[in-house]
C-alpha cells in the first residue's frame, strides 16, 4: 500500500493565538501542531512571543515546518504584517485560523463598557482585521480556507457563563462567518466556524475542580471530556481539500450537547 501523503502538503497557514495561555495544550497550539503534522507550513502568531515559541519547539521536534511572529490582533498594522510575513517566509497563504479569544466578567446589568468593548475588539473585530489582509492574498493565490473559532455558548445559553460580552462576540462570529462565506465563495475561499463545547484547556483549567469537570462530562451524550485536540482535528478537516465543498457552517465539537436537552440527560445529572 502506498504511503499516505500529508493532507495539507504544500499549504501555508496563519494561526493566531498559537501559544497556550497556561500549562497544557490550548486550541491554538493543538491546531498549529496538527496542521504541521499534516505537511502544512505554519506561521505561529501570538501577542506573547514566548508562548508561540513553545509551540514552535514542539513542531520542530516532530520535524514540522513553522515560524513565529509577534502579533496583536487588535492592531490593523499587526494583522497586515502577519500576512506579509507569511508571504515572505513561504510565498503564499492558504489557511487562516482565527483562534484568539478572551473573556471578561459581566452580564448586561453590570458589565463595564470598557470590558465589553475589549472582548468585542479581541474576539470579533480581529476577524475583520485579519480577513482584510488575508483575503486579497488568498484571492491572488486561487482560494483558501478561513476557520473562525466560536463557542457552544453562541448557540446555547447557560453553562454558568457570566460574560455576556463573550457570548455576544461568539454569536456574532457565526453570523460573520456565514456572510464571509457567501461573499467570497466565488473566489474559492471557504469560511467556516468551529463551535467547541465544554472542552478542557488551559483557559478554563483554573476555574474547574474535578467535580465541575465530571458534571460537564455528564451533560453530554458521549459522557467524555473534550480536549483541544478534538477541536484541532476538525480544523485539519476544514483546512484540507477533503472539505472543498463545505463553507458557511458552524460545526459543533461538543460530545453531542447541541443535539439534546437538559431533560434528556437528567438521569445522568442526578
Amino acid at each position: 500500500m502506498a504511503e499516505r501523503r500529508p493532507r495539507l502538503e504544500g499549504k501555508v497557514a496563519i494561526v493566531t493565538g498559537a501559544g497556550s495561555s497556561g500549562p497544557g495544550v490550548g486550541t491554538g497550539r493543538a491546531i498549529s501542531t496538527l496542521l504541521a503534522r499534516e505537511g502544512c507550513r505554519v506561521l505561529l502568531v501570538d501577542r506573547e512571543i514566548a508562548r508561540a515559541e513553545e509551540t514552535l519547539a514542539g513542531i520542530r521536534e516532530e520535524g514540522g515546518d513553522a515560524s513565529v511572529a509577534r502579533g496583536d490582533v487588535t492592531k490593523s498594522s499587526d494583522c497586515e504584517e502577519m500576512v506579509n510575513e507569511a508571504i515572505r517566509a513561504y510565498g503564499r497563504l492558504d489557511i487562516l485560523v482565527n483562534n484568539v479569544g478572551i473573556t471578561l466578567p459581566g452580564k448586561v446589568v453590570d458589565v463595564a463598557d470598557e470590558a465589553w468593548d475589549r472582548v468585542m475588539d479581541v474576539n470579533l473585530k480581529s476577524i475583520m482585521r485579519t480577513g482584510k489582509y488575508a483575503i486579497p492574498r488568498m484571492q491572488q493565490d486561487g482560494g483558501g480556507s478561513i476557520i473562525n473559532l466560536s463557542s457552544i455558548v453562541a448557540m446555547r445559553s447557560g453553562g454558568g457563563f457570566d460574560s455576556h460580552a463573550y457570548v455576544a462576540s461568539k454569536g456574532a462570529i457565526i453570523s460573520l462567518t456565514t456572510s464571509m462565506a457567501a461573499d467570497y465563495g466565488q473566489d474559492n475561499i471557504r469560511v467556516n466556524a468551529l463551535v467547541p463545547g465544554y472542552i478542557y484547556t488551559p483557559m478554563v483549567a483554573g476555574a474547574l475542580d474535578e467535580e465541575g469537570r465530571d458534571l460537564r462530562r455528564r451533560t453530554a451524550p458521549l459522557g467524555t471530556e473534550g480536549t483541544a485536540w478534538d477541536v484541532a482535528w476538525a480544523a485539519v478537516f476544514l483546512a484540507s481539500d477533503e472539505s472543498r465543498w463545505i463553507t458557511g457552517i458552524a460545526l459543533p465539537i461538543d460530545a453531542g450537547v447541541m443535539g439534546t436537552t437538559p431533560l434528556a440527560m437528567i438521569d445522568r445529572l442526578r
